[in-house]
Parts: structure tokens; sequence; C-alpha cells
């Protein structure tokens, strides 16, 4: 199994959950997009099940002996009964023998007791263990994801990977409370019984299942159905839950563009698709019991006139042929259950499948090797040399160079596209460049360790990114161990304290979704908040007050001011009034450096940037 991935792709999105803001590159030009998904080759099922043992269950190996155990014990209870009918109706029914009748009760009455008994225990240890595998999974997964590259997510949305670590984790777990308690039980009954049946007469055992060789090949197929049909029902299940996921978040638009009926009809659209598919599938899973119902038909049919000719010719009593009926007659009730429990297999590997080439992805953007891996320098200067960067066959830096001091603040303009997120993305390792060089202090990004080089930024962007949780949660993500004295100090310079005063509890006041139930201006001083609170020697702003008002962002300025003091900033403007006093302005076209220097050298010197500074001047959008 191998995840495709490549090379170029169109814009990551990625957040990081230590507390940076969602930075986010221009869109290339409109193309189609290749689809990146995950290449699965058909696996062998021992390969799946033998992966999952080993990673998985192989740790509850005691607890599992201990339940075999005492499945094989329920299990056999059905033989017993089925053996105990013989001397049962000869020698209570016909010969009369209470003493019979008192030692076969007593053993009828073990029986049920134990199969109660065991059935119980054995059912709580299964469906334990099978809680506990698909939690370790769930969590498992959860990181193997978040340590993938953004390229990843660009070619997987949220919905298909929610239903990837909830429905098919949650689908192996309903097959371990119930297939594999059903296979360990019903084997175990399978055996017993068809050792009565042996017991009592062996030739007509095998006429009785003459029938079973000729099912082999319909089975076969049959499960292969229900197992290509689980896999498209498990992948339309998940275009069901990103299409919500895309509704629930762009619900204003839809509203006020008046596109309900719309996207309903989207949506009724994939919830059929799941339905036709659902029902095949069902299809092929009722079909298997059916199956094993033909062949039992045919089995008590010969029984009943080969063994009736017996007990005419008084060549076997009539206990002895009802001992043997009730064991035949048994054998195809979980003969059913185990054919029904195939289907569910072949179900559950499909879902197998589809985690195991999630974990079988691997990022290309990682740790160095640990011999090669270079310290974190105390130097914070940025500088890019001659780099290059592709999304698939669309250039966006085409030999980019600039330096931006330790200590200075650097701003990064141009027209949108030209390359200025991409920066952004490039410095904190979330993509590499196809060449040229990306340093810190000298030491190239590529050298150090992710989590360190990640632990040098702070980043404050124009979408906010919170979490439907308390502003001092949202505060605390930008340092986990910060105590709610430093919490509520950053707030306060924040100017985060100035509207939280007058929430119903304060600090502890939810946000919301995404921090609908604020307003962008509060929502953005929450995030610069998170970002002092984070006290990270680089500050990168991208955009920070581009879709505020004026009131909004001079109190947003304010606050990024005592930010960005004594720290190396590098800020990506769209409001040139707001860099007026930035140590160096970088103007950007095309993915490449066309002018650099201060404010009032660039509006001398004419140019790109005093283009862009008169445009915005007339249009109003300075300051």
């Amino acid at each position: 199994m191998a995840l495709t991935v490549r090379s170029g792709y169109t814009r990551p999105r990625t957040t990081e959950r230590t507390g940076l803001a969602d930075i986010t590159s221009p869109p290339p030009p409109a193309r189609k997009v290749k689809d990146a998904g995950l290449s699965l080759a058909e696996p062998q099922s021992k390969v799946l099940l033998g992966r999952l043992w080993h990673e998985y269950v192989r740790r509850h190996f005691r607890v599992l002996i201990v339940a075999t155990v005492l499945m094989m014990m329920e299990g056999s209870v059905l033989g017993g009964l089925s053996f105990l009918v013989a001397p049962m109706f000869d020698q209570v029914m016909i010969d009369k023998d209470r003493d019979a009748m008192v030692w076969i009760g007593a053993l009828v009455f073990g029986l049920f007791f134990m199969r109660a008994v065991a059935g119980f225990i054995q059912r709580m240890l299964i469906v334990r263990v099978g809680l506990k595998v698909v939690t370790d999974m769930q969590r498992d997964l959860l990181g193997h994801i978040l340590s993938l590259d953004s390229a990843f997510f660009q070619y997987h949305p949220p919905g298909h990977l929610i239903e990837r670590v909830r429905g098919d984790a949650q689908s192996l777990q309903s097959f371990a409370a119930t297939a594999l308690m059903t296979v360990g039980r019903d084997t175990v009954s399978l055996i017993s019984l068809i050792a009565v049946a042996l017991y009592y007469d062996w030739k007509l055992t095998l006429i009785a299942f003459i029938g079973v060789p000729l099912l082999v090949l319909p089975m076969v197929k049959t499960q292969r159905w229900i197992r290509s049909n689980t896999r498209f029902s498990r992948e339309a299940s998940a275009r069901i839950s990103n299409r919500l996921d895309e509704i629930f978040h762009g619900v204003h638009a839809i509203k006020v563009n008046r596109l309900e009926e719309h996207e309903r009809g989207r949506f009724l659209g994939d919830l059929n698709e799941f339905l036709r598919l659902r029902i095949r599938e069902a299809m092929g899973q009722s079909a298997l019991p059916a199956l094993i119902d033909i062949l039992a038909a045919g089995g008590f049919l010969a029984v009943l006139v080969y063994g009736g000719s017996q007990i005419i010719d008084g060549n076997k009593s009539p206990g002895e042929f009802l001992s043997f009926f009730a064991a035949v007659g048994l054998v195809f009730d979980p003969l059913r259950r185990l054919s029904s429990v195939s289907g569910r297999i072949q179900s559950a590997l499909a879902s197998l499948e589809r985690l195991y080439g999630l974990y079988d992805a691997r990022p290309d953007i990682a740790d160095p090797v640990p011999a090669q891996a270079m310290d974190v320098p105390a130097d914070t200067t940025i500088a890019l040399r001659d780099v290059h960067f592709r999304y698939d066959d669309y250039p966006v830096l085409r030999g980019l160079s600039f330096t931006a001091k330790a200590g200075e603040t650097t701003a990064l303009v141009g027209h949108s596209g030209a390359g200025k997120s991409t920066v952004f993305h490039l410095l904190t390792r979330l993509i590499d460049p196809q060449s040229g060089e990306v340093t810190v202090g000298g030491v190239p990004v590529s050298a150090m360790r992710l989590g360190a080089l990640r632990n040098l930024y702070s980043v404050v962007n124009q979408d906010a990114a919170l979490f439907d949780e308390t502003i001092r949660y949202n505060f605390r993500l930008g340092r986990l161990d910060a105590t709610d004295a430093e919490i509520e100090a950053a707030a306060e310079q924040a100017f985060v304290t100035d509207f939280a005063r007058d929430q119903p509890e304060g600090l502890d006041t939810r946000v919301g979704p995404r921090g609908g139930s604020l307003s962008g201006g509060q929502r953005q001083r929450i995030v610069i908040g998170r970002a002092m609170l984070r006290d990270a020697p680089i500050l990168l702003l991208d955009e920070p007050t581009s879709a505020l008002d004026a009131s909004a962002e001079a109190t947003i300025q304010k606050a990024l001011n005592r930010l960005s003091a004594d720290r190396t900033t590098l800020v990506i403007a769209h409001r040139l009034a707001t860099i007026r006093d930035a140590d160096k302005i970088v103007v950007m076209d095309k993915g490449a450096v066309v002018d650099e220097g201060r404010h009032e050298d660039l509006l001398s010197r004419g140019g790109l940037y005093a283009d862009l500074y008169n445009l915005q001047f007339r249009t109003g959008d300075v300051g």
C-alpha cells in the first residue's frame, strides 16, 4: 500500500495546533486538481489481520485466551444437549427410568447454567478488548494524520478523514463485539454438533452435508461482492460526511445566496448513492444465510428419507435417530450465523484496508537524521537564497532572495499570488522548496528538528483560528503550561480583557464554533494574545488586519506593536499604511524580489511599491 502524493500540490491548508493560526497560500490559477487519493493494491486478508493482531490485539492476548475458553464452554452446550436427546427419549420417555430423568435433568440444567455464566463473561471481555483496540487505533491514527504533510490535507478533505478515523474504526469495533463472539461460540458449537452426528451415524452425516462443496464457489463470489460494495459504501459515507462539513461551515453563504434547495439536492444525491451501495451490501450479506438454508433443506430431506428407513427396518432406535436429527438440525443454525459473520468479516476487511491505507501514508517533510540535526541558533536572522517553488506545474517563487535581520520588522508586499504566504510555509516547513536555501541564523530550516524549528515562531493571520472552547483555553493553546496569571496578563496586553469582562463568564466564556460568537476584531485579539503568551522569538504576521474596520484595526495594531517589540518580525501587508515604520519593505512580484528598502525610499524611487501605495491612496485604503 502506498500514498500517492505529488511533489507539487495546490495550496496547503494547515493549522498548527500549538497555537499557530492558519497560514494560507494564495491559490494558483484555476486548473483541474489531480486526485492524490490512497493507492491500494488488493491486499491479502491475512496480511491485514496480521498487522491488526501484532499492532493492537496481541497486547490483550491473555484476556482473549480466557474469552476463548469461555466461548468454547458456551459453544459446546448445543453438542451436549443434542447428545442427551437419545438417553432422554429412550430411557425416560420409553423405558420410564426415573433415575435417568434426574441425572439427565441435572445435566441439562448444568449445561444451561454454564452457558449463561460463560456467555456473560466472555461477551464483556470481548467488548472491552474491542473498545480498547478501536480507541488505541483512533488515537494512533489521528497522531499519524497530524504528522502528514500539507499536501495530504489538500487532497483529502476533512469529511473523508473523519469517516476514516470514526466510521471505519467504529465498524471494526462492531465487528469485534459481535462477529468474534459468534465465530468463537458457533465454531465450537458446529464442531460439537458434527461430532455427535458422526458418533451416531457417520454415513448419514456425510449424506446430510453432501451439498456443501456445491456452495463453495457461490459463497466465495458473494463474499467478494460484499467486500467490494462495503468499500464503495464507506467511500460514499465519507462523501456524505464531507458534504455535511462543507454545508455547516458555509451555512451563512448558503443562506445569503438562497442555495438551501441546491445543497439539499446535492446531499440527497450522495445519500441515494450511499443507500444504493448499502442495499447491495445487505443483499450480499442476506444471500449467505439463504445459501445455507438451501443446503439445510436438502440435508433434512436426505436425513429423513435415509434415517426413517433405518428406524422402520429396526437398525436404529428412535432415540438415536432423534439425537442425530437434533444434532444435524442444530448444525445449520450456527452455520447460518457463521455465514452471516463471513459477510461482516468482509465488511471489516474493507474498513481495515482503508485504515491501513491511511497508516501507510508517509510524510515527505520529516525530521533530519539525528546525526545530521543541527541545534536552533540564537540568531534569528531569516534569509532566503535563490528559492524556487512550484505548485504542480504553476511556479510561485522564481529565485526569491532576501534577508530579514534579527530584531527588525520586515514587510512583504506585492500583488495577490506573488508568493508572500508561500514564504511563511517555507519558513515553518509546511512545504520545502524545489531548490534554493531557507535559513534562520545561518542554519537551514531543513537541518533543524521540526518541533524545535516551529517553536521559533508565533503566527497571527487574518483567519483567526479558534476552537469551540473558552477564551482561556484558546489562549492556553499558545503555551500549554501557562498559568492563569500569565493568561490574564496576555489578555490584558492584547486588549482581550476589554470585551471579556462584559461576557457572562469572563475568560471562561465559550467562543462558539470557530469563534463564531465573537466579532472579527475580538477573535483577532485572542489570536494576538495567544502569540504573546507563546513568546516565540520570531513573529509571522499574515495580513492580520486586512478584514477589520478602522476602529478594530487601530486596537489590533496597538496589540501588534506590543507583540512585535524586540522580535524578528516578518509581516505580509495588504494595507501599506500599516508598514510605514517597518525597518525594511520587500516588494515581490511573480515570485521574485523587485525592490526593497524603507517606505520613503521606495516611494521616492517609484516602481511597483509606489504604484500600489498610490492606488490605495486613491481608493482610500491606506490608513
